[in-house]
């Protein structure tokens, strides 16, 4: 049997996770995670992207590099840090298919990933 077709055109994960004051990787809600978020869905609205969906996410583990955003079913990682640059990932990435790859995260971004042993 196929996969059936997606149900989102794209998918925008946010980490809006929050740690203890003082913890030595922060986190991305101190970055301004819960503004940036808020911005991109009440633009997507604007915009008529009834196809994409912008949600909220615990810890995507990035937080030494957030705020950490990821785009499916693409997989692409941003940081964004400002209005602005969320402006430009959403017009740039998710309305015309391209990449914003001065926000882009790469694997060496962040903490290694944990491989069982």
């Amino acid at each position: 049997m196929a996969d059936p077709e997606p149900y989102f055109r794209a998918h925008v994960f946010m980490c809006n996770n929050e740690r203890p004051a003082g913890h030595p990787r922060g986190c991305c809600k101190d970055k301004g995670a819960d503004q940036l978020r808020n911005y991109m869905k009440a633009r997507a609205k604007e915009l008529g992207l009834y196809d994409v969906r912008i949600n909220q996410a615990g810890c995507l583990e990035r937080c030494e590099v957030g705020p950490a955003m990821v785009i499916y079913p693409e997989g692409v990682w941003y940081r964004p840090h400002s209005i602005e640059d969320v402006e430009e990932i959403l017009t740039t990435h998710v309305v015309n298919g391209g990449r914003v790859e001065r926000l882009m995260l790469t694997p060496e971004d962040g903490p290694p990933l944990k491989k069982p042993k």
